[in-house]
């Protein structure tokens, strides 16, 4: 079993662990113990690679996003590709059929994959919630509420992810200061890699613009958020290859 498959496994057990729980703040340790397990791969592979004589360069790939909800899919992917190191460009391109969405990530390999791995996981979990939401008034636009519900489902899961890699972070400095032999600090290594993304992507697009924000009337985000609370980040669901619609 290779390294990567070991700390999957360890994830898996750790949710399996805290669907038996007892008790909410029990589940709420083992859920929280899983997110740090897959942010201290990160930065302990961003370490690795630093200690190396050829250190990696970013990489990039392209992410169909499908309708519907496809620019809720888009929110999504850079909630959780942001504190995972890797930067996202919503690309369009119109045809006959109408406009086509995706988003072309920058960042170094190891970062890509766990974006990749828990985006997809998410994905799953989300279509799985809107699949029973709805909004309380019966006037209120379903498609509105569910777009709501994913805002605040994608807000959550990166403030999630946010503190997860801080922590992470942290650990690994407060460790490195007790090696006599340690490389550069881990927030040096990691402005290294930020920056090296951000030439990758004015290379690929030096004329970029911010998208304006979006104005959403749903009153879904709530639950949204509550869901992502509760969300799986990197156990069940992260064997499955498919990207569900939302629908």
């Amino acid at each position: 079993m290779s390294g990567d498959d070991r700390m999957l496994e360890r994830v898996r057990r750790l949710l399996s662990k805290a669907e038996g729980a007892a008790t909410e703040s029990e589940r709420d340790a083992y859920n929280g113990k899983a997110a740090e397990l897959i942010a201290r791969y990160g930065i302990e592979e961003a370490l690795l690679a630093a200690k190396e004589s050829t250190s990696p360069l970013p990489a990039d790939r392209v992410v169909d996003l499908d309708a519907p909800y496809a620019r809720d899919k888009a929110s999504l992917l850079s909630a959780v590709a942001g504190p995972l190191g890797v930067r996202g460009v919503l690309c369009s391109a119109r045809s006959a059929a109408g406009t086509k969405l995706s988003m072309h990530l920058f960042g170094m390999s190891t970062d890509l994959d766990r974006v990749d791995l828990l985006y997809t996981s998410l994905l799953v979990q989300a279509a799985h919630g809107l699949a029973v939401a709805r909004p309380a008034d019966a006037y209120e636009s379903v498609a509105a509420y569910r777009r709501s519900w994913m805002l605040g489902f994608a807000y959550t899961i990166q403030q999630r992810l946010v503190s997860a890699e801080r922590t992470a972070a942290e650990r690994a400095e407060s460790t490195r200061h007790q090696d006599a032999a340690a490389g550069p600090s881990v927030a040096l290594v990691l402005a290294d890699r930020t920056a090296m993304v951000d030439g990758a992507v004015a290379a690929a697009y030096p004329r970029l613009r911010t998208a304006a924000s979006r104005m959403l009337s749903g009153s879904g985000s709530a639950a949204g958020a509550a869901a992502a609370r509760r969300a799986d980040l990197g156990g069940k669901h992260l064997g499955r290859q498919s990207r569900p619609a939302l629908r």
